[in-house]
């Protein structure tokens, strides 16, 4: 293992943990200062009110990725030494594997005294998921979640089996994450959008409460799930999908999951979520599956909005937006330890923006919306990264830092440093870990009221084991407790009680408190409970949030009572889109029926809402006729709608629309033909508003598209003026690629012979962003004929040369001696700074161009001050062919807006000088070989059943069909080339991007 830093004493912690910190002036620490552990405190801003301690620190620990806390108060750690180790090779490694270790504070002074190793293997590298439940510790390392058992109660692992599988990838940060304790006496836990599916530890595919495989291919489930399982990993739930990155689950008294989620890089996106169960989250098309970005009716203005489709139906809204971030761990604090503010809210832990938050909320409607409210920041310390928080159980908060320049993304930048934070309030100093005694059901309750999570499983799983002989205690705590939080806790248990658990559900179900009668509903339905009579009787109730869990529990209900019931609920709906979110969950799979006992109800006077988010028979011709009497911005919703219709009349419908005589009908003509099938009959109608819309989108790229979409080779050469007046443009690029494959290659070969210099120079221009044989081909024809001018021959080899197969291909002409010799110089410039790294470095050893500066040692250049203004333009002249700040640039890579705001010089530079190391998720390089010879690279922006959709560098977006592709292989690096620029401008780079921060 790497040398750590010198042992730090343990009296020079008990000071760091102190006021004393306070009093350094961080500013003028050295750069090694701010790094050690004594002034850890100092780069911290802690929340008026709290008082933060340093618990431990290096060499006690390193790089911790999750933690948790058992009710002896010891903190467990997973470190992370080893992260991603297969993707930093020059990283030195341990080769007995990485640590689950216990801290524990023996003394009460905040500081932990002691450190044990729980387990050391290569199996648990990098785990991000650990769960301590008595001698059972449950660890999640991607691809797996084993069960790890100290059957002797030494501290040490004695067994270890798998409780299950992912097809995720190994270590990998968007797999599988932490499982948690319930209140219900279940497990829960998710993973990310690389999980793909869950397996038994024999590799069998798990099926769902309803049947159903949990594959995320799209067919049902896709992205990222949350799960809910028994304690032996039976019975597993899907609670909801279309994550991207949904980093951990936590659950509160009453039953209800919160979670945050990640965003692509740099959309500021990321969110937090009330999980509501059955739940799509939009993060992909849920019906093809296609990206974010794709173009679509309705889609959202604002980006962080259009991230998670939240205009289409079917969608579950977002509690609350944070900006960018890397989100990580989560909990729902119920403890009365920390001030009034905090009791009973999400507090959650985001590595991007260095800071610890909570999350205030409070009912609206039938869902909820929030606050934030900093805990804990790093406003002068960037390489503070919480990675996960957790309740002790005297109330106080353990945090992990993983202490890092970077924040993952497959990176790591430090490998000596790790700490975790006690956060209590002044007068808590001393860590007072209270004592439980569960010998009795008496006793036990106490320890059921816990705020920490690992003393409620001790007294729940005892309880449980009781039952009547724990009755008289939880009825006593259900009717007598003044706080219904632990009313909720003896009614889950109540509720298990053999031969009783229907009574203590019928009587909260009659509860004042909305929260208890919803955890009525939910516990009665885990131990599978009858509650139509009861769901008759709340179908008016006066909470939207009562009536919400009503409605979810409907879903797959095939009795006749069902579909009346739903009705009813659906009468109520005014407006939230919460409640309408709900009412769609419930209905899935039975609309016929649910939306005709609707009808029936209301007649015509049915609310637009319901029939937006319908999914039956009758909803393709009642959004006709939502359409025919809107006006706007409306009749967008309610086409988008068409989206999500599977039966086959809808294309029926909207050729209808053709003949709607309404107001807009240009624009409405314009929208049907955008919906229909390309196979739909040629009729009259259509053919006329085909022609209108051609005639009033010229130009666009809605034109393009309609050429494509009813290939209208007519319209050819309007695709050649398109190039001709804007070759940089999507619509250049579009319509030249519909030339190539669709029998209009010779209007492209005849532009190239045209007297026009500046038209051969446009359609050169876009043939080079192909990157295709074809395309190449009629570059050759310009390029390696004398009677062009050298201007155009020169820009005709730096357009075949652009891509990724053209720079293979030039490079192949030069070592053969096949170029001709005027355009040596040409080439030499072309592929010795070209960006594909292979064909750039046999090209400088074959020039003898191999440069002898050295770029200086990146803490060198950390202390350097740079040039903010000289850095912009460094960046426009290289990064911004790329990356975008603030719209301005090239949007291929992740956008660097607030990069400065994520991460510090260090980090910055590394990411420059080392792309290879940390290539951000969802941005890694494909090469894709096309049935037709064609070489594509780049990265995949969307996939469908039936189409990729590739962003290859400088951004020219390509789709391709499933059908044409011969083969994919990952690419072995980065996209990004590493950078070989002169220090100066180097530090001035950097200078400038550390400014790209969030504005206050």
């Amino acid at each position: 293992m790497k040398k750590l830093l010198p042992f730090i004493t343990c009296f020079s912690l008990l000071y760091a943990c102190g006021e004393k910190q306070t009093t350094v002036d961080y500013a003028q620490l050295s750069d090694a200062d701010k790094r050690h552990a004594d002034y850890a405190l100092a780069g911290l801003e802690t929340k008026e009110g709290l008082l933060t301690q340093l618990f431990a620190a290096e060499p006690k620990l390193v790089n911790p990725t999750n933690i948790d806390v058992d009710a002896k108060g010891r903190v467990w750690v997973c470190e992370g030494y080893n992260y991603r180790m297969h993707l930093n090779p020059n990283n030195p490694q341990n080769d007995e594997g990485d640590r689950i270790i216990i801290l524990e504070d023996k003394n009460g002074d905040g500081v932990a005294d002691e450190t044990k190793v729980f387990y050391q293997g290569t199996d648990v590298n990098s785990a991000l998921g650990i769960c301590v439940l008595g001698h059972k510790v449950i660890v999640s390392c991607s691809p797996n979640i084993f069960v790890l058992t100290d059957t002797d109660g030494d501290d040490k692992a004695d067994s270890k089996e798998i409780l299950f599988k992912t097809r995720g990838g190994f270590q990998h940060d968007h797999a599988v994450h932490a499982v948690t304790f319930g209140h219900d006496g279940k497990l829960y836990f998710n993973f990310g959008n690389d999980g793909k599916a869950l397996l038994d530890k024999d590799s069998v595919v798990i099926s769902d409460q309803f049947g159903r495989p949990i594959i995320a291919d799209g067919k049902l489930y896709q992205e990222g799930m949350v799960f809910r399982c028994d304690l032996d990993g039976k019975n597993v739930e899907v609670l909801g999908y279309n994550f991207r990155n949904n980093y951990e689950v936590a659950m509160d008294s009453y039953g209800t999951l919160w979670q945050s989620d990640n965003d692509d890089d740099g959309n500021k996106g990321v969110r937090i979520n009330y999980v509501m169960e059955y739940g799509n989250f939009g993060f992909k098309d849920q019906m093809t599956g296609a990206s974010w970005q794709a173009r679509r009716t309705n889609i959202e203005k604002e980006i962080p909005l259009r991230h998670w489709h939240l205009n289409d139906p079917g969608v579950v809204p977002n509690l609350l937006q944070t900006g960018a971030g890397s989100p990580t761990g989560l909990l729902v604090y119920e403890g009365n330890l920390l001030p009034q503010e905090f009791h009973n809210q999400v507090i959650h832990c985001d590595a991007g923006p260095n800071v610890v938050r909570a999350y205030p909320v409070t009912n609206d409607g039938a869902g909820y919306k929030a606050t934030m409210v900093n805990l804990l920041q790093g406003t002068k310390d960037q390489w503070f990264r919480p990675a996960d928080v957790c309740v002790a159980p005297d109330g106080s908060l353990i945090v992990a830092d993983w202490y890092d320049p970077g924040v993952g993304g497959h990176q790591v930048g430090d490998l000596d440093r790790g700490r975790l934070y006690r956060i209590t309030v002044p007068e808590k100093k001393k860590y007072e870990v209270p004592t439980f005694d569960l010998s009795t059901p008496e006793k036990a309750i106490e320890a059921l009221k816990s705020p920490n999570m690992a003393t409620r499983y001790l007294a729940w799983t005892k309880l449980n084991e009781w039952q009547e002989q724990a009755e008289p205690v939880l009825a006593n705590m259900w009717k007598n407790d003044p706080n219904p939080r632990m009313k909720a806790r003896a009614l889950w248990l109540l509720s298990k009680i053999k031969g009783k658990g229907e009574n203590y559900i019928n009587e909260a179900l009659k509860s004042e408190n909305a929260d208890l009668r919803i955890t009525a509903i939910r516990s009665g339905r885990e131990i599978k409970m009858n509650l139509l009579p009861a769901y008759q009787t709340l179908v008016k109730d006066p909470s939207a949030q009562v009536r919400r869990e009503i409605a979810l529990a409907l879903r797959n209900n095939p009795a006749p009572e069902a579909a009346e019931i739903w009705a009813e609920l659906a009468t109520q709906h005014n407006g939230d889109r919460w409640y309408l979110e709900a009412l769609g969950i419930g209905a899935d799979e039975q609309w016929d029926s649910f939306l005709e006992a609707y009808l029936k109800r209301v007649g015509e006077d049915w609310n637009k809402d319901i029939i937006w988010r319908s999914r039956a028979r009758k909803t393709p011709q009642l959004l006709a006729k939502l359409i025919q009497e809107s006006k706007g911005e409306e009749k967008l919703r309610y086409f988008r709608a068409f989206d999500f219709q599977k039966d086959a009349s809808k294309q029926g419908v909207l050729l209808a629309l053709f003949e709607a005589k309404h107001p807009e009908q240009g624009e409405i003509d314009n929208l049907v033909l955008r919906h229909l099938d390309k196979n739909v009959p040629q009729t009259p109608q259509l053919k006329r508003a085909l022609s209108a819309a051609l005639t009033a989108t010229k130009g666009t790229l809605d034109f393009v598209d309609l050429v494509s979409q009813f290939e209208i080779k007519e319209q050819y050469p309007a695709l050649m003026e398109i190039i001709f007046a804007k070759s940089d443009s999507i619509e250049a690029v579009e319509g030249a690629k519909i030339l190539m494959k669709k029998g209009g290659k010779d209007l492209l070969a005849k532009a190239l012979k045209d007297q026009d210099n500046q038209k051969v120079r446009n359609t050169l221009n876009v043939l080079g962003k192909l990157d295709s044989e074809d395309a190449r081909e009629l570059i050759s024809s310009v390029m390696n004929n004398e009677e062009y001018e050298m201007a155009i021959r020169t820009l005709a080899l730096e357009k075949y040369g652009a891509g990724w197969g053209g720079q293979e291909q030039l490079w192949k002409l030069v070592k053969d001696s096949k170029l001709k010799k005027d355009l040596a110089p040409t080439a030499k410039q072309v592929l010795t700074t070209a960006w594909r790294a292979d064909i750039k470095g046999q090209a400088v050893k074959f020039y003898g161009n191999e440069s002898t500066q050295e770029t200086s040692p990146i803490a060198k250049l950390v202390a350097q001050k740079g040039d903010v203004i000289s850095g912009k333009n460094i960046f426009t002249q290289y990064c911004a062919q790329c990356h975008q700040v603030k719209g301005e640039g090239i949007d291929f890579g992740p956008k660097l807006s607030e990069i400065g705001s994520k991460l510090p010089k260090e980090a910055l530079y590394k990411s420059i000088l080392k792309p290879n190391e940390g290539i951000s998720f969802g941005y890694e390089g494909f090469v894709f070989k096309l049935k037709n010879g064609t070489t594509l690279v780049g990265i995949i922006a969307s996939q469908t059943e039936t189409e990729v959709t590739i962003k290859q560098v400088g951004g020219t977006i390509t789709k391709v069909q499933i059908s044409e592709i011969e083969s994919k292989k990952e690419y072995d690096g980065s996209l990004m080339p590493a950078f070989q620029l002169p220090d100066k401008e180097l530090i001035d780079l950097v200078e400038y991007l550390s400014e790209l921060k969030k504005a206050s």
